[in-house]
């Protein structure tokens, strides 16, 4: 029996439309939306896409959208100084910049420089701080996305054993906090960890963070379980013609679809859940900043 698949679109959707009501009641109380500001440094394609979808995404939800274009050949003082104006800036709820950053800049003394009440990615110290005092404050947008699409599949989560696979700052160490958080027993393995594949082979959900295409084996999942694959990784496509491409997770999928009880595919799985998240965060951000409350 193939798994069902979890349709990360449609899920992105009801947030959508979940944090446009709430829009629509700040304006209607308060006379202003929300404000969010994305930073974009270089002319890196992929960056350009995403920033675009943001964009529109941050707009059709009654918010304002502000994007800051910069040259790659920016200086690092130049660009933190951009940063720490809008951290001043009272019109601006919520700074994301566009990572990762040309080559020569410093993307984690940018970060240092957003207000932290600002940092809708969750990404500075002080948020990551308070994700793992389990203190309110801004959380980073995918390993979020990833909890959402598992308990909109799931319920409830409790007791549940998670394995992330990936250690990295932006998913998977946030991620296994934000299960702990759910009352899940987590398991966090990476390229190092010993038989890997037993490993993932104990997870009821397998949330694979890795960034190399395929590398979770149908045979690695456990029979049932629930996997919110992670990776988004762009391949040669053959079939289509030489120099196509297609987008793979970190899951070998059509192995792992007649093995797991859920799964999400790639693309629209996990990708629309991210900017869905970003949205979330920058009305929790206006409310927290401006004293707001949503009735």
């Amino acid at each position: 029996m193939s798994a069902r698949i979890i349709d990360g679109k449609a899920i992105a959707e009801a947030v959508d439309q979940e944090v446009a009501r709430h829009v629509q009641q700040l304006v209607e109380t308060y006379g202003a939306p929300p404000c969010l500001c994305v930073v974009l440094v270089g002319d890196d394609p992929a960056s350009q896409v995403y920033v675009r979808n943001k964009g529109r995404r941050t707009q059709a939800a009654g918010m304002i959208s502000r994007e800051i274009k910069l040259p790659a050949t920016i200086s690092q003082s130049e660009l933190e100084g951009h940063v720490k104006a809008l951290s001043a800036d009272p019109v601006v709820d919520g700074i994301l910049v566009q990572l990762p950053l040309p080559a020569g800049l410093d993307s984690d003394a940018v970060i240092a420089c957003i207000d932290p009440a600002k940092d809708v990615d969750g990404l500075t110290e002080v948020s990551a701080g308070r994700l793992v005092l389990g203190r309110p404050g801004l959380r980073p947008c995918t390993p979020t996305g990833c909890v959402i699409l598992a308990k909109r599949s799931l319920g409830d989560l409790k007791g549940a054993h998670v394995v992330v696979v990936g250690r990295s700052i932006l998913v998977g160490k946030p991620a296994g906090l934000l299960f702990l958080a759910e009352d899940c027993t987590v398991t966090l393995a990476h390229s190092r960890t010993r038989d890997l594949a037993a490993v993932c082979r104990s997870a009821d959900i397998l949330v694979p963070a890795v960034g190399r295409p395929e590398i979770i084996k149908g045979a690695w999942v456990k029979q049932g379980a629930t996997v919110i694959d992670v990776g988004i990784n762009r391949v040669n496509n053959p079939t289509k013609g030489q120099g196509a491409t297609r987008l793979v997770g970190d899951v070998a999928y059509d192995e792992a679809l007649e093995i797991a009880g859920a799964i999400t595919p790639v693309p629209g799985g996990v990708g629309p859940m991210t900017i869905a998240c970003l949205l979330q965060n920058t009305v929790q951000a206006a409310c927290t900043r401006r004293g707001w409350t949503i009735g």
